[in-house]
Formats: C-alpha cells, structure tokens, sequence
C-alpha cells in the first residue's frame, strides 16, 4: 500500500514540493539522525564499557549483565562499578586486563565522583577594603572634640585629631549647617544625610541622626561619616588577592594601583592568615574581617570545590546536574524520551480521533450530533487536574503519562477529521461504492480516509512539537515522568532551584529549541506541499 502511494503521481508531485523547500527537506533529515542517534545512546553515553578483557576471557557488559564477582571475586551479585574495577590493580597493573568505555562514559543515572573531577589545587586570598566610617563630635565652630576612627578620613593618627577644624578637610554645604545649628538651639530636628566632598576629592556621606530636645542645649553634635565608593570603581579592582600554593608560597599576586597590603598585615595576623589558607585545603573557612593600619577589611578564602551542580569542565561538556549527573548524558538520553513519547502519542491520538470521529462523520445525523456534544463534554474536563489525580492514584509512570493524554489530545484533530467525512461522504466516487453495495467499513477506511488524510499529515509535525513541549512543561511542574528519568524538563526544574547555574538552563532549553524548530519548519514544509494554491497571492 506504501509502494503505491509512492507511485501515485500526486504524492509524487507533493514530495517534490516538499524536497524545493530546503529548510523543511533538511529539517527533517537532521532531525531523524537526531533521533535515530538518540535511539543508540547506550554506545555513546554508558557508564558499562563496550567491551572488557579480563583474564583472557572477553565480555560484553552493554549487551550482557555480569555480577560483580565475575571480575574482583568477592562473592557479589551486585552491578559491578566499572570505572572503579578499571582502576584496581588487577586492570591497573596487568595491560592484558582492559575495558573500552563508550565516547562519554558516564550513564544518565551514575553519579559521578568528586574526586574524579580536575579543579584548581590553589587559594585565593581576596583582600577587600571595607567603607570607612567614623564618628566626630564638634562645637558650633565645628572644632572637634572627640572622634572614633576618624583619622582615617584624613590620613592621621586619631589622637592628632582632637582640635582640629571639621570645614578644613570637608565641604559643609549651608544646608548642613542650619541643621547642626538647630540642634546647638535644642530644637527638634530629623535625621538628615549629605553627599559631600572632602579635601582629596573623595565623597563623603555626613549623617545627622534624629535629635530630640533636653533639659539643656548640647554643647557639642555628633556627626556620622561614611565614605562612598566611586561608581566608576568595582569593589574588585579596589580589592588584592594573593594566590597560594599547597606550599603556602604565593605565586601570583593583582595589587592593583594599591600599595602591597600583605607587607602591611602584622606578623602575628600573617601567621594566622596562613594557618587559614592551609586549612582551606581541607575545608571551607568563613570571610573575616582584619585591621590593616587604620582601615578594615574583609578577607575571604576562595578555592574551588566541587559542589553539584557543577559547571561545565573537561570530561563533562555541558556540566553536572544537582545530583552529579552528567548533562550531556541526560540530554541525549532526555531526546529519546522526548521523541518517542511525542510520536507515540501524536499516533495513538491520531489514530484514535479517526476511528471514533470516521464513524460519526460518515453516518451524520443524531450520531453525529450526539457523539459531538460529549467530544465537547469531554474536553471541558481539566486535564492537569485528571493528570494529578491518577498520579497520586497508580503513581508517575511514561506509560500513565500517555495514556491520560492521550485521552485528550486526539480532540483537537477529531474536529477536522469530522469535517473531511461531511465533506466527502457525499461526493460521487462514495455514492458510486455505495450503490456498488460496498460494505461502509470498505468505503470509510479505503476510500474516505485516503482522500482525508490531509488534515492529519500537515497537522502532525506540529502536534509532535505541542507533545514535545507539553512532556517538558509537565516534567518541569513535577506531573510527568518519575524520577530519575531523563528529562528536559527536569533539567529546567533544577535551574529554577539554583538560577546561578547557567548550563541546566542553556543546554536543555537549546535541546528543546532546536527539535521544536525543526519539527516547525517539517510541518510547513508538509503544509506547503499540500496547498493545492500555492502559487495564489492575496491582492
């Protein structure tokens, strides 16, 4: 029946249409290598070896299962751990003992081993300046008092303050002065804050907490300075940082346009900064605050440490999900999932609408009728709400997942299947079989449903993306496969929980992108090869 219908010369026709547009042509051919390679992932992406060669004997273990015991002896029956039977000595050792492993050799469901991941065995010693503030108390010729880390403002020693003129090292705006003097007059008064400039060029903010009156007019006023960084300055070019070795040796240093602090820290503090870096090797160690002079700083211990999700590195092209799983793996493997459901429930649904709506459409009247207003019934019903319910019932499974869409995707295709059968039920070549006494099974699946497959061809590149994405939304929500089966959608669950991990946002969403695309552009090219006015234009 195939043969013919690639005989006939209207399919002809239609396929060579199909082949003048190219991205649809290419389309489809890119995506069916995709998913016949999705289909041979277990040879690309395995944490089983191809083949292993152990004591002069050979196996297969991607195609047969073999206990533990067939390769270390100690009695298991267990699934083996090849990649840490590869690296005993009885392979590691013994070059007549091997294994060949696939191109990627992690599964979708192996959890990879920390240690087996190559980082940075180097410490970082990020030394950060912190804002400076500082408190001053003046009297109304704004002559100081006493003061708490003010030197710092300007370069001198805190006990060289006391005297000095507050208007010779910061530009008091008059603003700022009525409100001093409207606490000299013990008048209540808010807080207020100003962005001034001191003598060096640098902004200062000058702050006026909330005053209440008293018994008696203060004699002095406090006044709250804080420096203001420049916008123009990142924190991390104002920052220094010392690289260091497991030595303690440091082996690269960024001072900036900063004099060298390291020389600057006391003995007693170095000494205990490098007990810190060397217990950083072991573990992690919090950000602490130092003095250095006249200024703090924060000092934090930056090494990396592999916590999952990890980022993309040698070995694992596209990173490592939250559970330590490669993400190449689950993507590949995610494919498979994707495609295989989007196909199998775009042709039961397809299948299903045309053998129930065939029927109605072909005798019409009050089965028509009636079978219509409960297709409309049905589809009223909540889909997600159904889908939760018979999850929490019979649990999460792919084969409950297609069968409750299913139940509800082959509506939106009834309609237009419906519509051919009115169409051509009363067409001549149908009353001719009827009048021939052809039995109506005959005249609806041989000669109906040939001259109406139209709708269903040109539909179902774009009902296989609607599935495709319908899988990933469900998968994303928590309504679709059961853990731990591959899935975009997972993939994209995880990103939401740890946004600052950009690889289980890009790779899955391109994965998904591409295939959806590619489906889009088959389609048009199918609906393109259908259009019986494709050269009509609107005027």
């Amino acid at each position: 029946m195939i043969v013919k219908a690639f005989k006939n010369p209207i399919t002809r026709k239609r396929l060579m249409r199909f082949k003048e547009m190219k991205r649809a042509y290419f389309s489809l051919w890119i995506i069916t290598i995709l998913f016949l390679v999705s289909f041979c992932s277990e040879l690309i992406c395995n944490s089983v070896p191809l083949y292993v060669r152990f004591q002069e004997k050979s196996y297969f273990p991607v195609l047969k299962f073999y206990p533990e015991n067939e390769f270390t002896g100690s009695g298991k029956q267990t699934r083996p751990d090849y990649h840490k039977i590869n690296n005993s000595p009885a392979f590691r050792n013994n070059p007549d003992n091997y294994m060949i492993f696939t191109p990627i050799p992690f599964g979708p469901y192996e959890s990879i081993d920390p240690k087996s991941i190559a980082v940075s065995d180097l410490i970082t010693l990020k030394i950060t300046p912190m804002p400076m503030i500082g408190t001053v108390n003046i009297r109304k010729d704004y002559s100081i008092v006493r003061s708490a880390r003010f030197g710092s403002f300007i370069d001198k020693k805190e006990r060289e303050v006391k005297g000095l003129d507050l208007t010779e090292y910061f530009s008091i705006p008059q603003v700022f002065r009525q409100a001093v003097e409207i606490r000299f007059a013990n008048q209540k008064a808010p807080s207020f804050s100003y962005k001034t400039k001191r003598y060096d060029g640098k902004e200062t903010i000058i702050i006026l907490s909330t005053f209440s009156p008293r018994k008696r007019p203060p004699k002095t006023v406090r006044i709250t300075l804080s420096e203001v960084e420049p916008e123009d300055k990142a924190a991390s070019q104002q920052a220094q940082e010392f690289v260091f070795n497991r030595q303690l040796e440091i082996i690269k240093e960024n001072i900036g346009h900063n004099s060298n602090l390291w020389n600057d820290i006391s003995d007693h503090d170095r000494k205990e900064l490098l007990d810190l870096v060397q217990s950083r090797f072991f573990g992690p160690v919090d950000t602490l605050r130092l003095t250095i002079g006249s200024r703090n700083y924060t000092i934090a211990f930056i090494k990396e440490d592999v916590r999952f999700p990890f980022a993309p590195v040698k070995g694992h092209l596209m990173g490592i999900d939250s559970a330590g799983r490669d993400v190449l793996a689950r993507v590949l493997y995610g494919l498979r999932t994707s495609m295989t459901f989007g196909l199998m429930l775009v042709a039961g649904s397809m299948i299903l609408g045309i053998i129930t709506v065939s029927l109605q459409g072909y005798f019409g009247g009050i089965l028509d009728i009636t079978a219509q207003r409960l297709i409309e019934i049905w589809s009223a019903l909540p889909f997600l709400y159904i889908m939760i319910l018979m999850g929490s019932t019979y649990g999460r499974s792919f084969s409950l997942l297609l069968f409750c869409y299913g139940l509800f995707n082959w509506i939106g295709i009834s309609y237009y299947i419906r519509a051919e059968f009115l169409r051509l039920r009363k067409q001549p070549f149908v009353e001719a079989a009827k009048c021939m006494g052809i039995s109506s099974y005959k005249i609806i699946f041989k000669h109906i449903l040939p001259n109406g497959m139209v709708p269903v061809i040109t539909f179902f590149p774009f009902s296989l993306v609607g599935a495709i994405g319908a899988l990933a939304a469900l998968d994303y929500l928590g309504f679709g496969l059961p853990p731990p089966t591959p899935s975009w959608g997972e993939l994209l669950f995880q990103a939401q929980q740890y946004r600052w991990a950009w690889w289980l946002i890009l790779y899955p969403s391109l994965a998904l992108f591409i295939v959806m695309l590619l489906s889009v552009f088959v389609g048009e090219g199918i609906r393109n090869a259908y259009d019986p006015k494709r050269y009509t234009r609107l005027e």
